[in-house]
Protein backbone atom coordinates (compact mmCIF):
# COMPACT_ATOMS: atom_id res chain seq x y z
CA UNK A 1 0.00 0.00 0.00
CA UNK A 2 1.33 3.41 -1.02
CA UNK A 3 1.79 6.33 1.80
CA UNK A 4 -0.99 7.94 0.33
CA UNK A 5 -3.67 5.58 0.41
CA UNK A 6 -2.38 4.45 3.53
CA UNK A 7 -2.71 8.08 4.89
CA UNK A 8 -6.73 8.09 3.08
CA UNK A 9 -6.87 5.15 5.29
CA UNK A 10 -5.85 6.29 8.26
CA UNK A 11 -8.28 9.30 8.03
CA UNK A 12 -11.39 7.02 7.27
CA UNK A 13 -10.45 5.24 10.61
CA UNK A 14 -10.03 8.75 12.22
CA UNK A 15 -13.51 9.64 10.90
CA UNK A 16 -15.58 7.43 13.06
CA UNK A 17 -15.44 10.12 15.73
CA UNK A 18 -18.93 8.58 16.68
CA UNK A 19 -16.83 5.57 17.94
CA UNK A 20 -14.39 7.74 20.34
CA UNK A 21 -11.47 5.88 18.18
CA UNK A 22 -8.29 7.85 19.29
CA UNK A 23 -5.60 7.86 17.07
CA UNK A 24 -2.16 8.47 18.86
CA UNK A 25 -1.05 9.35 22.36
CA UNK A 26 -3.88 11.44 23.46
CA UNK A 27 -2.26 12.45 27.64
CA UNK A 28 -1.06 15.64 29.09
CA UNK A 29 2.99 14.60 28.79
CA UNK A 30 4.48 14.37 32.64
CA UNK A 31 1.57 12.40 33.76
CA UNK A 32 1.83 8.86 34.14
CA UNK A 33 -1.84 8.40 34.41
CA UNK A 34 -3.87 9.13 31.07
CA UNK A 35 -3.65 8.70 27.20
CA UNK A 36 -5.04 5.59 24.89
CA UNK A 37 -2.37 3.09 24.06
CA UNK A 38 -2.94 2.37 19.93
CA UNK A 39 -1.75 -0.96 18.80
CA UNK A 40 -2.38 -3.85 15.99
CA UNK A 41 -3.74 -6.86 15.86
CA UNK A 42 -3.18 -9.41 13.21
CA UNK A 43 -5.02 -11.39 11.96
CA UNK A 44 -8.29 -10.38 13.91
CA UNK A 45 -9.89 -13.01 16.24
CA UNK A 46 -13.12 -15.24 15.73
CA UNK A 47 -13.54 -14.27 19.25
CA UNK A 48 -12.44 -12.60 22.16
CA UNK A 49 -12.83 -15.37 25.13
CA UNK A 50 -9.76 -16.86 25.26
CA UNK A 51 -11.23 -19.78 27.71
CA UNK A 52 -13.16 -20.65 24.44
CA UNK A 53 -10.40 -19.95 21.44
CA UNK A 54 -6.84 -20.12 22.55
CA UNK A 55 -5.22 -17.99 19.16
CA UNK A 56 -3.20 -15.74 19.65
CA UNK A 57 -5.00 -12.16 18.62
CA UNK A 58 -7.74 -13.63 21.22
CA UNK A 59 -4.94 -13.84 23.82
CA UNK A 60 -3.67 -10.98 23.31
CA UNK A 61 -6.65 -9.03 24.19
CA UNK A 62 -8.53 -11.28 26.46
CA UNK A 63 -5.68 -10.45 28.51
CA UNK A 64 -6.43 -7.27 29.55
CA UNK A 65 -10.25 -8.37 29.99
CA UNK A 66 -9.69 -11.43 31.88
CA UNK A 67 -7.29 -12.41 34.80
CA UNK A 68 -5.93 -15.93 35.86
CA UNK A 69 -5.05 -16.67 39.70
CA UNK A 70 -1.10 -15.60 39.11
CA UNK A 71 0.94 -14.14 36.52
CA UNK A 72 4.69 -15.16 36.22
CA UNK A 73 8.43 -13.72 36.17
CA UNK A 74 11.09 -14.08 33.58
CA UNK A 75 12.13 -17.17 35.65
CA UNK A 76 8.68 -18.60 35.60
CA UNK A 77 8.39 -18.16 39.71
CA UNK A 78 4.44 -17.34 40.54
CA UNK A 79 3.51 -13.79 41.26
CA UNK A 80 0.29 -12.53 42.42
CA UNK A 81 -2.52 -11.51 40.22
CA UNK A 82 -6.42 -12.55 41.83
CA UNK A 83 -4.67 -14.93 43.89
CA UNK A 84 -3.02 -12.64 46.61
CA UNK A 85 -1.43 -15.32 48.57
CA UNK A 86 -1.27 -18.80 48.07
CA UNK A 87 0.34 -22.34 50.12
CA UNK A 88 1.38 -25.59 49.35
CA UNK A 89 1.00 -28.24 51.79
CA UNK A 90 3.97 -30.64 52.82
CA UNK A 91 2.85 -33.19 50.97
CA UNK A 92 2.77 -31.24 47.61
CA UNK A 93 -1.05 -32.27 47.34
CA UNK A 94 -2.71 -29.29 48.52
CA UNK A 95 -2.67 -25.73 46.86
CA UNK A 96 -4.83 -22.90 48.74
CA UNK A 97 -5.36 -19.73 47.23
CA UNK A 98 -6.13 -16.45 49.06
CA UNK A 99 -7.82 -14.19 46.81
CA UNK A 100 -8.14 -10.48 46.01
CA UNK A 101 -11.25 -9.53 48.12
CA UNK A 102 -13.89 -6.49 46.42
CA UNK A 103 -12.98 -7.69 42.82
CA UNK A 104 -16.18 -7.33 40.80
CA UNK A 105 -16.83 -8.02 37.31
CA UNK A 106 -17.49 -5.44 34.65
CA UNK A 107 -21.21 -5.62 35.13
CA UNK A 108 -20.58 -4.76 38.41
CA UNK A 109 -21.19 -8.43 40.25
CA UNK A 110 -18.75 -9.30 42.91
CA UNK A 111 -16.59 -12.10 41.77
CA UNK A 112 -15.70 -14.78 44.42
CA UNK A 113 -13.94 -18.01 44.55
CA UNK A 114 -17.33 -19.62 43.12
CA UNK A 115 -16.42 -18.34 39.76
CA UNK A 116 -12.89 -20.18 39.87
CA UNK A 117 -13.75 -23.63 40.80
CA UNK A 118 -16.76 -23.31 38.24
CA UNK A 119 -13.66 -22.53 35.39
CA UNK A 120 -11.81 -25.27 36.72
CA UNK A 121 -14.30 -27.94 36.95
CA UNK A 122 -16.98 -27.37 34.63
CA UNK A 123 -16.14 -24.39 31.97
CA UNK A 124 -12.40 -25.15 31.05
CA UNK A 125 -12.76 -29.17 30.47
CA UNK A 126 -15.48 -28.45 27.60
CA UNK A 127 -12.90 -26.29 25.41
CA UNK A 128 -9.37 -26.08 26.76
CA UNK A 129 -6.51 -28.18 24.98
CA UNK A 130 -4.97 -28.87 28.64
CA UNK A 131 -7.96 -28.25 31.93
CA UNK A 132 -8.56 -32.03 31.56
CA UNK A 133 -5.15 -32.94 32.01
CA UNK A 134 -4.40 -30.46 34.92
CA UNK A 135 -7.25 -30.36 36.84
CA UNK A 136 -8.34 -33.77 36.28
CA UNK A 137 -5.50 -34.47 38.62
CA UNK A 138 -7.50 -32.47 41.13
CA UNK A 139 -9.17 -34.79 43.84
CA UNK A 140 -11.11 -31.95 44.70
CA UNK A 141 -11.83 -28.16 44.04
CA UNK A 142 -13.58 -26.34 46.25
CA UNK A 143 -14.22 -22.73 47.85
CA UNK A 144 -14.50 -22.73 51.48
CA UNK A 145 -15.23 -19.14 51.64
CA UNK A 146 -15.80 -16.31 49.07
CA UNK A 147 -11.79 -15.32 48.47
CA UNK A 148 -10.41 -18.93 49.41
CA UNK A 149 -9.78 -21.95 46.84
CA UNK A 150 -8.47 -25.03 47.66
CA UNK A 151 -7.20 -27.59 45.09
CA UNK A 152 -6.86 -31.32 46.75
CA UNK A 153 -4.64 -33.47 44.41
CA UNK A 154 -4.83 -37.25 43.53
CA UNK A 155 -1.26 -37.33 43.22
CA UNK A 156 2.10 -34.79 43.42
CA UNK A 157 1.85 -33.40 39.75
CA UNK A 158 5.52 -31.47 39.86
CA UNK A 159 4.62 -28.22 37.78
CA UNK A 160 0.71 -27.42 39.20
CA UNK A 161 1.79 -24.15 40.75
CA UNK A 162 3.28 -23.33 37.05
CA UNK A 163 -0.47 -23.72 35.76
CA UNK A 164 -2.79 -20.61 36.62
CA UNK A 165 -1.94 -18.01 33.85
CA UNK A 166 -4.19 -16.18 32.18
CA UNK A 167 -4.29 -19.05 29.42
CA UNK A 168 -4.45 -22.49 31.14
CA UNK A 169 -7.16 -21.04 33.67
CA UNK A 170 -8.39 -17.23 32.84
CA UNK A 171 -11.60 -17.21 35.09
CA UNK A 172 -15.21 -17.07 33.75
CA UNK A 173 -18.34 -15.55 35.14
CA UNK A 174 -20.02 -18.14 36.73
CA UNK A 175 -23.60 -16.18 36.43
CA UNK A 176 -22.74 -15.11 32.66
CA UNK A 177 -22.17 -19.34 31.58
CA UNK A 178 -23.09 -21.27 33.68
CA UNK A 179 -26.41 -23.63 32.42
CA UNK A 180 -25.77 -22.18 29.11
CA UNK A 181 -23.42 -23.48 25.91
CA UNK A 182 -20.18 -22.05 26.89
CA UNK A 183 -19.12 -22.32 23.36
CA UNK A 184 -22.26 -20.59 21.68
CA UNK A 185 -22.54 -17.71 24.68
CA UNK A 186 -23.17 -13.89 23.25
CA UNK A 187 -20.48 -12.79 26.18
CA UNK A 188 -17.78 -14.45 24.13
CA UNK A 189 -18.17 -11.39 21.63
CA UNK A 190 -18.62 -8.79 24.23
CA UNK A 191 -16.76 -9.94 26.90
CA UNK A 192 -17.10 -9.52 31.22
CA UNK A 193 -14.34 -10.00 32.93
CA UNK A 194 -12.18 -8.88 36.10
CA UNK A 195 -8.84 -7.09 34.28
CA UNK A 196 -8.06 -3.58 34.28
CA UNK A 197 -9.94 -2.76 31.01
CA UNK A 198 -13.52 -3.35 29.48
CA UNK A 199 -14.76 -4.23 26.35
CA UNK A 200 -16.34 -1.15 25.10
CA UNK A 201 -16.52 -2.11 21.40
CA UNK A 202 -15.54 -3.82 18.35
CA UNK A 203 -16.32 -2.77 14.90
CA UNK A 204 -15.28 -6.22 12.56
CA UNK A 205 -12.34 -5.06 10.10
CA UNK A 206 -11.67 -2.06 11.94
CA UNK A 207 -10.60 -2.47 15.44
CA UNK A 208 -11.57 -3.48 19.35
CA UNK A 209 -11.47 -0.81 21.50
CA UNK A 210 -11.10 -1.01 25.15
CA UNK A 211 -11.52 1.23 28.09
CA UNK A 212 -10.23 1.72 32.03
CA UNK A 213 -12.10 -0.50 34.48
CA UNK A 214 -12.67 2.31 37.11
CA UNK A 215 -13.63 -0.26 39.63
CA UNK A 216 -10.23 -2.38 38.88
CA UNK A 217 -9.49 -4.00 42.78
CA UNK A 218 -5.79 -2.06 42.67
CA UNK A 219 -6.27 1.48 43.09
CA UNK A 220 -5.35 4.01 40.83
CA UNK A 221 -4.36 1.38 38.22
CA UNK A 222 -4.56 0.72 35.09
CA UNK A 223 -2.83 3.91 33.78
CA UNK A 224 -3.55 4.08 29.98
CA UNK A 225 -7.55 5.85 29.90
CA UNK A 226 -8.13 2.30 27.33
CA UNK A 227 -6.67 0.64 24.54
CA UNK A 228 -7.43 0.18 20.76
CA UNK A 229 -6.11 -3.08 18.77
CA UNK A 230 -6.65 -2.05 15.05
CA UNK A 231 -7.28 -4.62 12.44
CA UNK A 232 -4.76 -3.83 9.05
CA UNK A 233 -4.43 -6.77 7.41
CA UNK A 234 -1.54 -5.83 5.04
CA UNK A 235 1.47 -6.04 6.16
CA UNK A 236 3.10 -2.77 4.58
CA UNK A 237 0.15 -0.55 5.89
CA UNK A 238 0.89 -2.46 9.13
CA UNK A 239 4.48 -1.11 9.69
CA UNK A 240 3.48 2.27 8.32
CA UNK A 241 1.17 2.33 10.83
CA UNK A 242 4.21 2.18 13.47
CA UNK A 243 6.51 4.08 11.28
CA UNK A 244 4.48 7.17 11.11
CA UNK A 245 3.64 6.93 14.91
CA UNK A 246 -0.25 5.49 14.38
CA UNK A 247 0.40 2.82 16.65
CA UNK A 248 2.76 2.69 19.46
CA UNK A 249 2.95 -1.43 19.86
CA UNK A 250 3.71 -4.05 17.92
CA UNK A 251 3.81 -7.54 19.42
CA UNK A 252 3.82 -11.20 17.83
CA UNK A 253 3.35 -11.82 14.16
CA UNK A 254 1.92 -7.95 13.59
CA UNK A 255 5.25 -6.98 11.55
CA UNK A 256 6.59 -9.02 8.91
CA UNK A 257 9.83 -10.17 10.30
CA UNK A 258 12.05 -8.31 7.15
CA UNK A 259 10.52 -4.90 8.62
CA UNK A 260 11.24 -5.18 12.43
CA UNK A 261 15.07 -4.68 12.47
CA UNK A 262 14.58 -1.82 10.18
CA UNK A 263 11.54 -0.07 12.38
CA UNK A 264 13.11 -1.46 15.62
CA UNK A 265 16.53 1.06 14.93
CA UNK A 266 14.19 4.19 14.65
CA UNK A 267 14.83 6.43 17.46
CA UNK A 268 11.85 7.03 18.73
CA UNK A 269 11.46 2.95 19.37
CA UNK A 270 12.91 0.27 21.35
CA UNK A 271 12.31 -3.39 20.42
CA UNK A 272 12.65 -6.57 23.03
CA UNK A 273 12.68 -10.24 22.58
CA UNK A 274 11.45 -10.85 26.21
CA UNK A 275 8.10 -12.04 27.12
CA UNK A 276 7.53 -14.97 25.54
CA UNK A 277 9.72 -17.36 28.11
CA UNK A 278 6.99 -18.89 29.33
CA UNK A 279 5.02 -19.81 26.22
CA UNK A 280 8.94 -20.63 24.44
CA UNK A 281 6.94 -21.69 20.72
CA UNK A 282 8.08 -24.24 18.13
CA UNK A 283 7.52 -23.55 14.46
CA UNK A 284 6.55 -27.24 13.17
CA UNK A 285 4.79 -29.12 10.49
CA UNK A 286 1.59 -30.91 11.42
CA UNK A 287 1.25 -33.90 9.52
CA UNK A 288 -2.60 -35.61 10.00
CA UNK A 289 -1.04 -39.37 11.09
CA UNK A 290 -4.71 -40.58 10.17
CA UNK A 291 -4.11 -39.81 7.13
CA UNK A 292 -1.73 -41.86 4.14
CA UNK A 293 1.52 -42.04 3.87
CA UNK A 294 1.71 -39.60 6.90
CA UNK A 295 0.58 -42.91 9.13
CA UNK A 296 3.63 -44.40 8.26
CA UNK A 297 6.70 -42.83 10.42
CA UNK A 298 9.06 -43.01 7.57
CA UNK A 299 7.47 -40.69 5.53
CA UNK A 300 7.48 -38.08 8.59
CA UNK A 301 11.77 -39.19 9.00
CA UNK A 302 11.49 -38.32 4.96
CA UNK A 303 9.97 -34.64 5.68
CA UNK A 304 12.54 -33.90 8.65
CA UNK A 305 15.38 -34.54 6.49
CA UNK A 306 13.75 -32.96 3.29
CA UNK A 307 13.56 -29.65 4.86
CA UNK A 308 16.18 -27.20 5.14
CA UNK A 309 15.36 -25.71 8.75
CA UNK A 310 18.58 -23.70 8.61
CA UNK A 311 16.93 -22.09 5.67
CA UNK A 312 13.75 -21.22 7.37
CA UNK A 313 15.69 -19.76 10.60
CA UNK A 314 17.99 -17.49 8.50
CA UNK A 315 16.04 -16.39 5.17
CA UNK A 316 12.51 -16.32 6.29
CA UNK A 317 12.60 -16.21 9.96
CA UNK A 318 15.42 -13.07 9.32
CA UNK A 319 17.48 -15.19 12.79
CA UNK A 320 14.67 -14.77 15.28
CA UNK A 321 14.98 -18.19 16.20
CA UNK A 322 16.61 -21.49 16.22
CA UNK A 323 16.67 -24.88 14.41
CA UNK A 324 14.40 -27.35 16.74
CA UNK A 325 15.50 -30.40 17.90
CA UNK A 326 12.96 -31.61 18.44
CA UNK A 327 9.59 -31.54 21.15
CA UNK A 328 10.82 -29.24 23.79
CA UNK A 329 12.14 -26.00 23.43
CA UNK A 330 15.49 -25.32 24.52
CA UNK A 331 14.42 -22.21 26.52
CA UNK A 332 12.25 -23.87 28.84
CA UNK A 333 12.67 -26.75 31.45
CA UNK A 334 13.69 -30.68 30.68
CA UNK A 335 15.35 -30.04 27.10
CA UNK A 336 17.32 -32.95 26.13
CA UNK A 337 19.30 -31.68 22.79
CA UNK A 338 21.05 -35.52 22.82
CA UNK A 339 18.33 -37.17 20.46
CA UNK A 340 18.17 -38.26 16.67
CA UNK A 341 19.68 -35.68 14.16
CA UNK A 342 18.02 -34.95 11.01
CA UNK A 343 20.39 -33.50 8.90
CA UNK A 344 19.36 -32.27 5.31
CA UNK A 345 19.47 -34.55 3.10
CA UNK A 346 17.28 -34.96 0.19
CA UNK A 347 19.13 -38.73 -0.54
CA UNK A 348 17.84 -39.91 2.93
CA UNK A 349 14.51 -38.42 2.41
CA UNK A 350 14.01 -40.59 -1.13
CA UNK A 351 15.75 -43.55 0.72
CA UNK A 352 13.10 -43.77 3.39
CA UNK A 353 10.32 -43.16 0.99
CA UNK A 354 11.75 -46.00 -1.29
CA UNK A 355 11.49 -47.63 2.21
CA UNK A 356 8.30 -47.19 2.50
CA UNK A 357 7.71 -48.61 -1.55
CA UNK A 358 6.04 -45.37 -1.89
CA UNK A 359 7.43 -45.31 -5.82
CA UNK A 360 6.88 -41.99 -8.09
CA UNK A 361 4.73 -42.17 -10.90
CA UNK A 362 5.25 -41.39 -14.58
CA UNK A 363 5.19 -37.92 -13.80
CA UNK A 364 7.98 -38.30 -10.63
CA UNK A 365 4.98 -38.36 -7.98
CA UNK A 366 5.05 -40.15 -4.96
CA UNK A 367 1.99 -38.76 -3.17
CA UNK A 368 -0.19 -35.79 -3.52
CA UNK A 369 -1.11 -33.76 0.37
CA UNK A 370 -2.64 -30.70 1.05
CA UNK A 371 -1.54 -27.73 3.14
CA UNK A 372 -3.36 -25.85 5.21
CA UNK A 373 -1.95 -21.80 5.36
CA UNK A 374 -2.30 -20.36 8.94
CA UNK A 375 -3.19 -16.48 8.34
CA UNK A 376 -0.65 -15.20 10.49
CA UNK A 377 1.46 -13.31 7.86
CA UNK A 378 4.00 -13.74 5.35
CA UNK A 379 6.43 -15.33 7.65
CA UNK A 380 3.88 -18.76 7.75
CA UNK A 381 3.13 -18.19 3.93
CA UNK A 382 6.66 -18.13 2.88
CA UNK A 383 7.23 -21.17 5.40
CA UNK A 384 4.46 -23.01 3.55
CA UNK A 385 5.31 -21.84 0.33
CA UNK A 386 9.38 -22.99 0.86
CA UNK A 387 7.80 -26.25 2.64
CA UNK A 388 5.72 -27.11 -0.66
CA UNK A 389 9.33 -26.67 -2.72
CA UNK A 390 11.26 -28.81 -0.67
CA UNK A 391 9.07 -31.66 -0.62
CA UNK A 392 8.55 -31.21 -4.12
CA UNK A 393 12.38 -32.83 -4.45
CA UNK A 394 10.99 -35.93 -2.79
CA UNK A 395 8.15 -36.53 -5.18
CA UNK A 396 5.31 -35.05 -2.36
CA UNK A 397 2.99 -32.52 -4.65
CA UNK A 398 1.74 -30.03 -2.13
CA UNK A 399 -1.16 -27.66 -2.63
CA UNK A 400 -1.67 -25.01 -0.30
CA UNK A 401 -5.02 -23.84 0.95
CA UNK A 402 -5.92 -20.56 2.35
CA UNK A 403 -8.20 -19.73 5.02
CA UNK A 404 -9.18 -17.25 7.57
CA UNK A 405 -8.24 -17.53 11.32
CA UNK A 406 -11.67 -18.85 12.22
CA UNK A 407 -11.89 -21.38 9.26
CA UNK A 408 -8.50 -22.30 10.03
CA UNK A 409 -9.01 -23.11 14.11
CA UNK A 410 -12.24 -25.01 13.11
CA UNK A 411 -10.84 -26.92 10.20
CA UNK A 412 -7.69 -27.69 12.51
CA UNK A 413 -9.54 -28.86 15.51
CA UNK A 414 -12.49 -30.85 13.74
CA UNK A 415 -9.12 -32.85 11.99
CA UNK A 416 -10.26 -31.62 8.59
CA UNK A 417 -6.37 -31.18 7.02
CA UNK A 418 -3.76 -33.05 6.03
CA UNK A 419 -0.61 -30.72 6.81
CA UNK A 420 -0.65 -27.27 8.38
CA UNK A 421 2.38 -24.99 10.00
CA UNK A 422 1.21 -24.33 13.69
CA UNK A 423 3.31 -23.45 16.73
CA UNK A 424 2.03 -24.74 20.25
CA UNK A 425 2.92 -22.79 23.75
CA UNK A 426 5.17 -24.45 26.22
CA UNK A 427 3.63 -22.90 29.22
CA UNK A 428 6.75 -23.42 31.01
CA UNK A 429 6.56 -27.21 31.84
CA UNK A 430 6.34 -30.51 29.67
CA UNK A 431 3.33 -31.36 31.71
CA UNK A 432 1.72 -28.52 30.81
CA UNK A 433 2.48 -27.27 27.21
CA UNK A 434 3.92 -29.99 25.58
CA UNK A 435 2.38 -33.41 26.63
CA UNK A 436 -1.06 -31.93 25.79
CA UNK A 437 0.52 -32.34 21.76
CA UNK A 438 1.47 -35.85 22.17
CA UNK A 439 -0.48 -38.37 24.35
CA UNK A 440 -3.67 -40.71 23.83
CA UNK A 441 -5.75 -39.17 25.93
CA UNK A 442 -5.86 -35.84 24.13
CA UNK A 443 -6.83 -36.70 20.84
CA UNK A 444 -9.55 -34.39 21.01
CA UNK A 445 -11.49 -32.17 18.61
CA UNK A 446 -9.86 -29.11 20.39
CA UNK A 447 -7.28 -26.80 18.90
CA UNK A 448 -4.05 -27.34 19.91
CA UNK A 449 -4.64 -30.56 21.88
CA UNK A 450 -3.37 -33.87 19.79
CA UNK A 451 -5.23 -33.17 16.51
CA UNK A 452 -2.87 -35.15 14.11
CA UNK A 453 -3.64 -37.99 15.94
CA UNK A 454 -0.32 -39.59 16.98
CA UNK A 455 -1.11 -42.61 20.18
CA UNK A 456 2.38 -44.39 21.07
CA UNK A 457 1.51 -46.12 24.67
CA UNK A 458 5.28 -45.40 25.74
CA UNK A 459 5.10 -41.87 25.54
CA UNK A 460 2.01 -42.01 27.61
CA UNK A 461 3.39 -43.43 30.09
CA UNK A 462 6.53 -41.37 30.10
CA UNK A 463 4.33 -38.20 29.88
CA UNK A 464 2.02 -39.69 33.50
CA UNK A 465 5.35 -40.75 34.92
CA UNK A 466 7.30 -37.14 34.03
CA UNK A 467 3.74 -35.12 35.20
CA UNK A 468 3.60 -37.18 38.77
CA UNK A 469 7.25 -37.08 39.37
CA UNK A 470 8.70 -34.48 42.01
CA UNK A 471 12.51 -34.61 41.49
CA UNK A 472 13.72 -32.71 39.18
CA UNK A 473 16.83 -34.89 38.33
CA UNK A 474 14.18 -38.03 37.63
CA UNK A 475 11.97 -36.02 35.62
CA UNK A 476 15.13 -34.66 33.44
CA UNK A 477 15.46 -38.98 33.17
CA UNK A 478 11.97 -39.28 32.42
CA UNK A 479 11.91 -36.55 30.05
CA UNK A 480 14.74 -37.17 27.91
CA UNK A 481 13.41 -39.97 27.33
CA UNK A 482 10.25 -39.12 25.86
CA UNK A 483 12.21 -36.88 23.54
CA UNK A 484 13.95 -39.59 22.09
CA UNK A 485 11.20 -41.45 21.22
CA UNK A 486 9.12 -38.83 20.25
CA UNK A 487 11.75 -37.60 18.01
CA UNK A 488 12.62 -41.34 16.29
CA UNK A 489 8.72 -41.19 15.77
CA UNK A 490 8.29 -37.38 14.41
CA UNK A 491 4.55 -37.02 15.08
CA UNK A 492 4.81 -33.69 13.81
CA UNK A 493 7.99 -32.09 11.92
CA UNK A 494 9.58 -29.64 14.14
CA UNK A 495 11.24 -26.56 12.18
CA UNK A 496 12.51 -23.73 14.57
CA UNK A 497 12.29 -22.36 17.93
CA UNK A 498 10.52 -19.13 17.64
CA UNK A 499 11.83 -15.47 18.67
CA UNK A 500 9.16 -12.41 18.59
CA UNK A 501 10.10 -8.67 18.13
CA UNK A 502 7.98 -6.45 20.50
CA UNK A 503 8.59 -3.10 18.96
CA UNK A 504 7.14 -0.47 20.82
CA UNK A 505 7.22 3.69 21.31
CA UNK A 506 9.63 4.92 23.69
CA UNK A 507 7.62 6.91 25.88
CA UNK A 508 5.58 3.46 26.50
CA UNK A 509 6.80 2.42 29.75
CA UNK A 510 6.25 -1.37 31.55
CA UNK A 511 5.09 -2.91 28.52
CA UNK A 512 6.99 -6.40 29.09
CA UNK A 513 7.24 -7.14 32.68
CA UNK A 514 6.38 -10.74 32.44
CA UNK A 515 7.13 -13.96 31.32
CA UNK A 516 3.93 -13.67 29.41
CA UNK A 517 4.69 -10.13 27.77
CA UNK A 518 1.94 -8.91 26.13
CA UNK A 519 -0.62 -11.39 27.39
CA UNK A 520 -0.36 -9.37 30.78
CA UNK A 521 -3.15 -7.14 31.84
CA UNK A 522 -1.01 -3.91 30.88
CA UNK A 523 -2.73 -2.68 34.54
CA UNK A 524 0.88 -1.31 35.31
CA UNK A 525 1.68 0.29 31.21
CA UNK A 526 2.03 4.18 31.32
CA UNK A 527 3.02 6.81 28.64
CA UNK A 528 6.60 8.71 30.15
CA UNK A 529 6.11 12.39 29.08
Amino acid sequence: MKRREFNKLIAAMAALGAVEMPMGITRAYGQTKGGVLNSILQPEPPMLNLAVNQQTPTQTVSGKIFLSLLTYDFDLKPLPSLARSWEVSADALTYTFHLEPNVKWHDGQPFSATDVVYTATEFLPQTSPRARDIFGRCASITAPDANTVVFKLKEPFGPFLSAFDIANLPVMPRHIYAGTDVVKNPANLKPIGTGPFKFKEWVRGSHIQLVRNEDYFRKGQPYLDGLIYHIIPDGASRALALEEGTVQLTQWTDLELFDARRLAAAPNETMTTKGYEYFAPILWLDMNNRVKPMDDKRFRQAVMHAVDREFIRSKILYGYGRVSTGPISSRTRFYDANVRKYDYSVPKATALLDQMGLKPDASGIRARLSLLVPPYGESFTRTCEFLREALSKIGVAVTLQTTDAGGWAQRVANWDYQMTVNSLYQFGDPAIGVTRAYVSSNIRKILFSNTEGYSNPEVDKLAQAGASETDPAKRQAIYSQMQKVLVDDVPVAWLCELDFPTIYDKRLQNVVTTAIGVHESFDKVFFKG
